[in-house]
């Protein structure tokens, strides 16, 4: 298990996106300098793009101001790498077009020392939620914020709306910060998770209020050395290792902590998901601590029969999960089934610790349900634990 890391640790002594912080001299270059207008109604894209090119070429640290007001931004691409770190200050809101493509809305591809200060993301859609639950044929949606191939990268203080998919997503980066955020979204919004790690390294979440209409944080394959601490989520479906094994090659997923959560109303509390097919992914070294669920529907579940649309066959998972500890879970479950851990016949969960447990269901006695799953039990744990020693 690692330790948390400090923002200092994360980027290194010699990180330039801190110089913000410590009151480096910073070239300002406005998005209303280059023609953005603040209607909400006139597309600003290119002028955001110019205000990049500037800042990104600049020789000392940078900063794109967005000022108060609302800007309609089209899908934008942020390419680096840039001569210094670059801050983007948005003190406005930027709204997302409504024609509600495939691709991602706000990309910042291979930066490395970029910022985001406050500001808020408003993705436009409800509309596009509304016809996916009504059952008909409907675009994808656009993810609101994506970093790829990027690297020491802090997001402070964002507030996203209304994603039409995810609302931020890390994908392929290495040591990122994201502090202080909103999510919000409709409970019913589907595919809305809150922010999603893959493929990444050093991610440390801190203080977020994450309400959406799917997980409030999931981790996909590939994704190593998370820090999660401090997060408010619900509505939602929780905090979710997965899905994992649906591509037979994948990545595993290790060294995981959640410390200090509360999820209120919620799908499900800690998850782990994968996929019922061969597969040679794992998940270890994870650690769920000082949690409080208030009324979940699956407070603490491992289910690696995952089949989201039912059509899949009767194989089970090959994602092995081992090491993973509940420590200081307490609140209550909406359902009898407080615990449950259904793992795969052929790759049993090993390495289950459950450390001081206590979930109630109303006035009635919790139960634990236990497939193929083994570990330990140490302190108080209710229900009580049904693993195999």
């Amino acid at each position: 298990m690692r330790t948390k890391t400090s923002t200092a640790m994360a980027y290194g002594s010699n990180c330039k996106c801190l110089e913000y912080y410590a009151g480096s001299t910073s070239t300002t270059y406005n998005v209303v300098d280059f023609g953005a207008k603040a209607d909400g109604k006139t597309d600003s894209r290119a002028a955001f793009l110019s205000a990049w090119s500037s800042a990104c070429a600049s020789n000392a640290a940078a900063t794109v101001l967005v000022p108060s007001g609302s800007y309609l931004l089209t899908r934008v691409v942020f390419s680096g790498q840039c001569k210094n770190s670059v801050t983007f200050q948005i003190d406005g809101t930027l709204v997302a077009p409504t024609d509600y493509g495939t691709e991602n809305w706000i990309t910042f591809d291979g930066v490395s020392g970029v910022t985001i200060l406050g500001g808020t993301l408003d993705g436009q859609g409800a509309a596009l939620w509304a016809c996916k639950n009504a059952g008909k044929t409907c675009p994808t949606g656009a993810t609101s914020l994506e970093f790829t191939n990027s690297r020491e990268v802090l997001i402070s203080g964002l507030t996203s709306l209304n994603s039409q998919m995810f609302h931020i997503d890390i994908h392929d980066c290495e040591n990122v910060n994201i502090q202080g955020v909103h999510v919000t979204a409709s409970g019913d919004s589907p595919n809305t998770d809150g922010i999603h790690v893959a493929g990444s390294a050093g991610v440390n979440i801190t203080t977020a209020i994450i309400k959406t209409g799917d997980d409030c944080i999931s981790i996909g394959p590939g994704a190593t050395n998370l820090w999660i601490e401090n997060i408010g989520c619900g509505p939602g479906h929780g905090i979710s290792i997965g899905s994992l094994g649906k591509d037979p090659n994948e990545q595993g997923v290790q060294n995981v902590t959640v410390k200090t959560a509360v999820f209120s109303g919620t799908q499900n509390g800690v998850r782990i998901k994968t996929w019922a097919k061969p597969n040679q992914g794992f998940v270890r070294g994870v650690l769920f601590e000082d949690v409080i669920i208030n009324n979940a529907q699956n407070p603490v579940i491992i289910d690696q029969e995952y089949c989201p649309d039912n059509n899949c066959s009767s194989q089970p998972s090959g994602v092995k999960i081992s090491n993973v500890t509940y420590r200081n879970i307490t609140g209550s479950s909406a359902t009898a089934k407080a615990v449950n851990f259904d793992c795969s016949h052929t790759n049993p969960c090993t390495g289950i610790v459950l450390d001081i447990v206590d979930l109630t269901y109303g006035s009635k006695p919790a139960t634990a349900s236990c497939t193929s799953a083994a570990g330990s039990a140490t302190g108080v744990v209710l229900p009580p634990s049904c693993l195999a020693s």
